[in-house]
């Protein structure tokens, strides 16, 4: 009581079409992981730092981020993985103000901080004239 072959090759190829799709299916899902995580690390940079960066470019990020919201919704990974492409284009002037910014941040890190403490350096000088008491 086995399988027959015509039965064989049809679960063969029903495997063979879901293959296919699962790829498609895991595609789509890759690319809408990839939006969302852009999509969440560009609001929150645009929040903390959107006056760091021109009107224009603003808008272009704003434009930017709608259009993959929308496309984040609908089955075409291309077309996903074309408006976080596009995004990403379009966000790289708010990523040179952060990374101007936490240059600027670190230099002042640098800095050392006035706790009171002064550094100096001595030099000890020996006692000449036989006196045994060290001067004050």
């Amino acid at each position: 009581g086995g399988l027959s072959d015509a039965d064989i090759d049809k679960m063969v190829k029903e495997a063979e079409a879901n293959a296919a799709s699962d790829k498609i299916r895991k595609d789509l899902v890759e690319a809408q992981n990839a939006a969302d995580s852009l999509i969440n690390s560009t609001e929150k940079a645009l929040a903390e730092h959107g006056d760091k960066v021109g009107a224009d470019e603003k808008t272009a990020i704003e434009t930017g981020l709608a259009e993959l919201k929308t496309a984040r919704e609908g089955t075409d990974a291309e077309d996903i993985r074309a408006k976080t492409n596009t995004l990403v284009q379009a966000s790289m002037k708010l990523g040179e103000a952060m990374y101007a910014q936490q240059q600027g941040a670190g230099e002042g890190d640098a800095a050392p901080a006035d706790d009171g403490v002064v550094d100096a350096e001595f030099e000890e000088v020996s006692d000449t004239d036989g006196d045994d008491k060290k001067s004050a």
